[in-house]
């Protein structure tokens, strides 16, 4: 995969804007859901990953890695981990 300066200014821009294929904006949706109030994920937003495309073990992936990103971050953050420059500069 070849990565886009333009595409990658986009997304971190604001996702939603970005020129993405359906299936790629409903992971993002999915994924700032889970994010942002996951008491309020239904099994309606695992179908609409289904009706995209994603199989259930997909969906299990894009779950995982979003709790355990969640749960890194809040982690370094509770302990006041600093970044590393690399990470500030990106």
């Amino acid at each position: 995969m070849v990565r886009s300066e333009e595409l990658v200014a986009q997304l971190k821009d604001d996702y939603t804007r970005a020129q993405l294929s359906a299936a790629d904006r409903a992971m993002l949706d999915y994924v700032g859901r889970l994010t942002r109030t996951p008491s309020a994920i239904e099994e309606s937003d695992v179908e609409a990953l289904r009706q995209v495309g994603f199989s259930d073990r997909a969906i299990l992936d894009i779950a995982q890695i979003a709790a355990y990103f969640a749960f890194v971050n809040r982690l370094a953050e509770g302990l006041g981990v600093a970044l590393e420059d690399y990470w500030a500069k990106a």
